[in-house]
């Protein structure tokens, strides 16, 4: 998989699920995440096919976190596992043609990735990194890993990095400066209150990662 740039992921967001969705695709977000540990299985799976039948078509990749049964059972583009999730190894032999990212929180995370694809022959097609700064947009947040180490992950990387966690306009530059190709942003979107502002905020995102 080559590098993409702007990676959202969707939790709660002001302005509704699908009007938000509707406006990355029509903005050209290449890749879209659900990720909502509230709802009951049964309303998430309607929403999940509700927003892949919106991505449909288009050049956004519409992917789940953590369920690897929604994403059979809506048969979105991909999906996305933490740490402590069912493992990557045996989510890619049920999902052979489906996207898979993996989280990582730490160098040690990191390289231990990387080993477990040296040695099992398999491969997500990217791995997440962060959080790069403090960031409340989980309940219980990792500690920020800096774009020190997200640098050193990057030189290693044999796969797309989505530097994630904390990142804002303000410092957006800094995370770009480490080498990071691609971006994941989720309350600069998601706070958004109305589709003018969404849409601003997409394309200046997207206007900053084009000049990097």
């Amino acid at each position: 998989m080559k590098d993409f740039g702007l990676y959202i992921v969707m939790t709660k967001p002001r302005l509704g699920y699908l009007e938000f969705t509707k406006i990355c695709v029509e903005e050209g977000v290449p890749m879209l995440q659900l990720r909502d540990k509230t709802m009951c299985d049964r309303e998430y799976l309607i929403l999940a096919e509700q927003l892949r039948d919106i991505c449909k078509g288009s050049q956004t990749r519409f992917l789940i976190d953590d369920r690897l049964d929604l994403c059979l059972l809506a048969d979105v583009d991909g999906l996305h596992l933490g740490q402590d999730d069912i493992h990557w190894i045996q989510a890619r032999n049920l999902l052979p043609d489906k996207l898979i990212g993996v989280s990582t929180h730490s160098l040690g995370q990191f390289e231990a990735l990387n080993t477990e694809i040296e040695t099992s022959g398999k491969s997500p097609d990217y791995i997440s990194f962060g959080p790069i700064f403090p960031t409340v947009a989980k309940a219980i947040p990792d500690p920020p890993v800096g774009t020190l180490h997200l640098a050193q992950v990057l030189d290693a990387a044999k796969h797309p990095i989505v530097a994630i966690g904390g990142i804002f306009p303000n410092n957006l530059e800094e995370v770009l400066a480490s080498g990071a190709k691609n971006i994941s942003m989720i309350r600069h979107f998601g706070d958004c209150t109305d589709s003018r502002t969404l849409r601003d905020n997409i394309r200046t995102i997207k206007d900053l990662w084009r000049k990097q």
